[in-house]
This record gives C-alpha cells, sequence and structure tokens, in this order.
C-alpha cells in the first residue's frame, strides 16, 4: 500500500509564498500522475494542480500564473511552489496519486493559512 506523506503548510502573509512536498512510497512513483486538491472550509475539494509521468502539467483557473507543480521522480516526490498567496488560497492542501484500477492513494493533507 502506499504511502504519501505531505509537508511543508503553515501560516504565511498575503503575497507570501509556501512549498509543498508530498513524499510517495514505493517503487513505481514515476508512472504515475499526482495530483495537487485543496479543501477550504464549507467547500468540497478541487484540483489545484497536475502532472502526468512525461512531465505535462495542468492548472485551476485560479492558481494559474502563481502555483507550479512539479516531480523528482528519483526522490518520489511531487512539490507545489505557491507564489502570490491569497486568503482565498487558504485550505487543507492534499496530494493524490492516481493509481487507476489499483486505486487513488491520498495524503493525510497539510492546512495552509494565508493572513495577516
Amino acid at each position: 500500500q502506499v504511502q504519501l506523506v505531505e509537508s511543508g503548510g503553515g501560516l504565511v502573509q498575503p503575497g507570501g509564498s509556501l512549498r509543498l512536498s508530498c513524499a510517495a512510497s514505493g517503487s513505481t512513483f514515476s508512472i504515475y500522475t499526482m495530483g495537487w486538491y485543496r479543501q477550504a472550509p464549507g467547500k468540497q475539494r478541487e484540483l489545484v494542480a497536475r502532472i502526468i509521468s512525461s512531465g505535462n502539467t495542468n492548472y485551476a483557473d485560479s492558481v494559474k500564473g502563481r502555483l507550479n507543480i512539479s516531480r523528482d521522480n528519483a526522490k518520489n516526490t511531487v512539490y507545489l511552489q505557491m507564489n502570490s498567496l491569497k486568503p482565498e488560497d487558504t485550505a487543507v492542501y492534499y496530494c493524490k496519486q492516481a493509481r487507476g484500477r489499483l486505486g487513488d492513494a491520498w495524503g493525510q493533507g497539510t492546512k495552509d493559512t494565508v493572513s495577516s
């Protein structure tokens, strides 16, 4: 069973930056699409960014130009660099490994708060 462990969340002022990391167990990390999702209080979980095995990425419109997803297959880790943060970015951020018929794997989440 794969395990995903997120880190890097915290409190930051508007306009600031955070870098989230998600480390995965297992030896086949490179073949899977990895995604970052977030869930704000009272809202549904939503896709923030996704990176496929080739390195191609896509982003939610609300974060384009501010957030950047990347992966280091040698370290089994996916990152989310978040810049120019806004209060509306406040949420619990989750990483997901899309494993198809094996069933998706989720991390435990890391809380990010953007507030002055």
